[in-house]
């Protein structure tokens, strides 16, 4: 899968998951310790906030904490939905995933930022629908198109606290429990 492919596949599970919370789901856990569904999806949209500024040419310090604390006032369906279309819609621009953005650790390119949003969604997609107890949208050809991208990768982030450390999961396993397991999951 290409990144706009894979970002869009990511977008869109998440997408029916947050349309399916009922109103008795916002304070379910979620694998994700310490964080509801309500913080979960909460975490999401502020993360999808930044896309359009940052491809936009915006600093990290430029953005500074405008997307702190709730960001999802009082509809957080409709808070999800503008953000997602936003963030889907400045990356759909011309060009877009062939610029450099900047990151907390500097300039990077905006592909590379691209994959993690999109590791964001497919992984946090799992997780709001452990929260929430419906079918997980993370398929094979998208885990396994993120492994690919990943897995050389995730050892940087050991012990930085953004993921848990990797658990063992059987040999046979298919590429959504490989994933989710190298991210410190038990699927």
């Amino acid at each position: 899968m290409e990144l706009l492919d894979a970002q869009g596949s990511a977008l869109s599970g998440f997408d029916w998951l947050v349309k399916a919370i009922s109103p008795t789901d916002w304070d379910a856990a979620t694998p994700c310790p310490e964080w509801t569904v309500y913080d979960l999806l909460n975490h999401v949209v502020s993360e999808l906030l930044w896309v359009p500024r940052l491809l936009a040419g915006a600093t990290v310090d430029e953005v500074g904490d405008q997307f702190d604390g709730d960001v999802l006032a009082a509809d957080p369906v409709l808070a999800w939905i503008v953000a997602a279309t936003d963030a889907r819609e400045a990356w759909l621009r011309p060009g877009m995933a062939d610029r450099q953005v900047d990151m907390s650790y500097g300039l990077a390119p905006a592909a590379e930022y691209g994959w993690q949003t999109t590791l964001d969604l497919a992984v946090h997609g799992w997780d709001l629908a452990m929260g929430i107890g419906e079918a997980s949208p993370l398929h094979e050809e998208l885990a396994e198109t993120l492994l690919e991208v990943f897995e050389p990768q995730v050892w940087r982030w050991q012990g930085t606290g953004i993921f848990a450390p990797p658990v063992l999961v059987p040999a046979d396993a298919g590429a959504p429990a490989r994933l989710l397991a190298l991210l410190g999951r038990h699927p």
